[in-house]
């Protein structure tokens, strides 16, 4: 199963090492990890995305807890939460179909962000699913490079 985790950490020296070493000493993959301050500057928010057993992921959870530097852990696959993505898409389409990836983009509300004589770069914003349908669609129309964030993740309400 996906789980997402919100981690809230001091912002020091070799803690994300050692809350990426949670995960490594216990053969689980990071299929993706962001890192911010907060409004705090003296701490940050780790997103992270593993797949695994629901009860492995919660054993990780408590080993995180036990750690000096952890604040608080959240695995946002219980309760109502809000993620999105960011991702960048570079795509050099043959003339004809040039109108066609800025009308792609349109739908999708992605941005151009920069226009080269021979490629786009589209910034979106959304959902999973939402960036990879719009790498489908872009794919044939000269899809050359892309680049993800991965999800930022918070609880809905109070």
């Amino acid at each position: 199963m996906r789980h997402t985790l919100s981690v809230l950490v001091r912002n020091e020296f070799g803690v994300l090492s050692r809350v990426v070493g949670m995960f490594s000493g216990r053969g689980y993959n990071i299929e993706s990890l962001n890192v911010a301050p907060t409004l705090d500057p003296k701490i940050s928010h780790i997103t992270l995305v593993t797949e695994g057993e629901d009860e492995v992921v919660e054993q990780i959870s408590k080993q995180l807890h036990k750690l000096i530097d952890v604040i608080k852990v959240t695995d946002h696959t219980v309760g109502t939460f809000v993620d999105r993505e960011m991702a960048m898409l570079k795509v050099a389409p043959p003339p004809e179909a040039r109108a066609e990836v800025l009308r792609i983009a349109e739908i999708f509300r992605g941005k151009i962000v920069d226009v080269g004589p021979k490629s786009f770069v589209i910034e979106m914003t959304g959902a999973r699913e939402k960036i990879e349908a719009i790498a489908r669609l872009l794919e044939p129309l000269g899809l050359c490079e892309m680049t993800r964030s991965g999800p930022l993740a918070m609880l809905r309400g109070a």
